[in-house]
């Protein structure tokens, strides 16, 4: 069900759409509702929802962004939701939006009311930017009404955010949905300590491609390391080196201390399907959990809400085929 939005919050991050120009480099700066103002009133032609503006500190390049600095955007999103605002608009750097957009749509899990992603490729107000676009957009996007949840809008589209990645460092449209698949969602009781309303806490998460040529010391090196899980980027529908004892019993530590070890496809297309090859299927046995057609962001955005509930490792590996927010879809 969709409800037109009335009265939105807008929470500035920093990002390349309220950057400018420093000693070293474009850099996030403050002043943006200003210019926000200014050039939504010189459009009368644009049907946006009445808004308020909330500077986030410290404004960052979303390079620096931290799972520490989500649990802060999810209490900003609850206080705005709770003050009497019935949607929020989060203004964003793209490097990491996707990453963002994914884990808050699993720290929002139950949250009556849209949330939007949206930022720039290039600076509003310098030539041929498309700062104003994505943001007048968005609001019109409110405006006209979304289902509950989090979405991402870029270049005239809404986008899941838990199907999507940023494919391209350049250009107008920078974020396209990934074509992913693999598993099936088992249909589960969700705890209550996900609940949006719910403080959790920031977790420690590792990602691990893997390559022709890892070593177990490698692995090692990373799983001794304090992480409390580990997105581990396999070959095609879910192979590693298999035939290798000391990468396997690695794992098998890995598991056996609580850590949770996931694994998702290298490829943009499909998912992991552990059983198809007995590459996969051992690395099953070590103790290694599909992430059918998560992405990346999608299973690092998870974990980090799983974890952060304080949520036991085995109930973390049942909710991982859990359909949580579209990312098993």
């Amino acid at each position: 069900m969709t409800q037109p939005a009335q009265n939105v919050m807008v929470l500035y991050t920093g990002g390349t759409i309220g950057m400018q120009a420093s000693a070293n480099g474009l850099a996030p700066a403050s002043g943006f509702e200003a210019r926000m103002s200014d050039y939504l009133a010189s459009q009368p032609q644009l049907r946006v929802p009445a808004w308020r503006f909330r500077e986030m500190a410290p404004l960052i390049d979303s390079a620096n962004m931290t799972p520490a600095y989500w649990q802060r955007l999810r209490v900003a999103v609850v206080e705005a939701v709770e003050a009497g605002c019935d949607a929020v608009l989060i203004l964003h750097g793209t490097d990491t939006l996707a990453y963002s957009a994914a884990a808050m749509s699993f720290q929002l899990l139950g949250l009556p009311a849209p949330v939007v992603f949206t930022g720039s490729m290039l600076p509003a107000g310098v030539p041929d930017s498309d700062a104003w676009e994505n943001l007048g957009g968005a609001l019109v996007a409110l405006g006209e009404g979304l289902s509950s949840g989090v979405h991402l809008y870029f270049h005239g589209e809404l986008l899941a955010p838990t199907r999507c990645a940023k494919i391209r460092s350049f250009g107008r449209k920078p974020f396209a949905t990934l074509q992913r698949q693999g598993g099936v969602a088992r249909a589960e009781s969700v705890p209550g300590t996900l609940d949006y309303r719910q403080d959790k806490a920031p977790a420690c998460i590792g990602v691990l491609p893997l390559v022709p040529g890892i070593t177990p010391a490698q692995l090692d090196g990373l799983l001794g390391s304090g992480i409390q899980a580990l997105v581990l980027e396999c070959f095609g529908s879910g192979t590693g080196p298999s035939d290798n004892p000391e990468f396997l019993a690695s794992l098998e530590r890995a598991r056996d201390a609580g850590i949770v070890v996931v694994a998702v496809t290298q490829c943009h297309e499909g998912g992991v399907e552990l059983d198809v090859y007995e590459a996969g299927s051992r690395l099953r046995s070590a103790g290694v959990v599909s992430g059918a057609g998560m992405t990346r962001e999608t299973a690092l955005g998870k974990l980090n809400a799983l974890i952060g509930a304080g949520l036991a490792a085995d109930v973390i590996r049942q909710l991982l085929a859990v359909n949580l927010c579209g990312e098993l879809d």
